[in-house]
């Protein structure tokens, strides 16, 4: 890569390293960890009952702290809130935690449930501005009641309103679950039964991706390097009550620098399908040579029984239809090895390593 082109791929990749690995980290719903108030893993059930029943309580306390806010839209203050805002201060506030900001961000992360299953501390969702997509949210209080931010009505700012009001009824668009389930005391009908709440989770997934593979600043070229794909089949289960996703997947990479096709077999795991690690054997076409300030190195390998290893990172999904589509990245290590009989550092890691990001489409049956 010649020097022009150093900053242009110093942004690129620098700005999808911390789009997806900045974020890699982030909470992901239900919370049962990484807040105040969070049981520890060794803690009983009944002590976890506990610890999520205060945790949900909690939530409430604070968002009834906020009731008579004006309506401000972005607000995040008690000069003003909006829907979202109510909710993001509400477990920030109780729980000391950071979830998505915006009704859109959390009806994508939260875990989906039915409204039979409802408990005080879901977020209740609306579809109010007529074209279909999810914009309102609100805090589940008990007695089909629920306190939120109005923008619009007789009475605007934060308040409680029901979910048999004949504008929210009409215009109600689902549950989600932030905090694992507690018996927190609500209404009757809002807990699941002991059978659907001892359920474990399992079920197979299926799905396929594409990426453009991105340049280092070592190799001459564009920024985009190649293409990475990928076919899975994986697993999601919960053999000792933590979720975990098994998987395979076939991998076909184009890599223009190197001047190779390869295909890696491998097997991943993860504890969620947010992050998960990869490894496994890969077959190589073609001899890879990569062309450095005007210089060609040759590299040997890429076929082995460790042929291609790394990590995927999916900071968030968005949920279509039973399936989800993730925006994702990947950083991996391709077994490529230097024939040339003087080093450089950067060629040899610009062959060795890949940088990719892209879309990956996954549904379950």
């Amino acid at each position: 890569m010649t020097n022009q082109h150093f900053p242009q791929a110093r942004f690129f990749l620098g700005f999808w390293a911390g789009l997806f690995f900045g974020t890699a980290f982030l909470p992901a719903a239900p919370l049962d960890n990484g807040f105040a108030l969070a049981p520890p893993a060794w803690a009983s059930s009944a002590e976890k009952t506990a610890a999520f029943r205060e945790a949900r309580l909690q939530v409430l306390a604070a968002a009834g702290k906020y009731e008579h806010t004006p309506y401000r839209y972005g607000g995040l203050d008690r000069r003003g809130l909006d829907c979202s805002g109510l909710v993001y201060l509400s477990f920030n506030d109780a729980l000391g935690v950071a979830i998505p900001r915006n009704t859109w961000g959390l009806y994508s992360w939260v875990e989906k449930i039915p409204i039979e299953h409802i408990t005080p501390g879901d977020l209740v969702f609306f579809k109010t501005t007529g074209n279909g997509a999810v914009s309102h949210v609100g805090i589940f209080v008990g007695g089909r009641r629920f306190i939120h931010a109005a923008s619009d009505g007789p009475v605007t700012g934060v308040i409680y309103s029901s979910l048999d009001e004949r504008y929210w009824s009409r215009t109600y668009a689902g549950v989600g679950r932030v905090l694992p389930e507690a018996d927190t005391g609500g209404s009757a009908g809002n807990q699941k039964p002991p059978a659907a709440r001892n359920k474990q989770k399992s079920g197979i997934l299926m799905g396929f991706a594409a990426a453009p593979t991105w340049n280092t600043f070592s190799a001459d070229g564009g920024v985009i390097r190649g293409v990475a794909g990928q076919f899975r089949l994986g697993a999601a289960v919960e053999p000792f009550g933590k979720p975990m996703i098994f998987g395979v997947e076939i991998r076909p990479e184009w890599d223009r620098a190197l001047g190779i096709f390869r295909i890696p077999l491998t097997l991943s795991w993860g504890i969620s399908d947010k992050l998960r690690v990869f490894a496994g054997p890969a077959v190589s076409f073609g001899d890879a040579a990569l062309t450095v300030s005007g210089e060609s190195r040759q590299y040997i390998g890429g076929t082995s029984w460790l042929g291609a290893a790394g990590i995927t990172v999916a900071p968030f999904a968005i949920k279509i239809a039973g399936s989800e589509l993730s925006p994702y990245g990947e950083l991996a290590w391709q077994s490529y090895l230097s024939k040339n009989t003087h080093g450089n550092l950067g060629a040899d890691f610009a062959a060795g390593f890949r940088f990719s990001t892209g879309l990956r489409y996954t549904w379950k049956i």
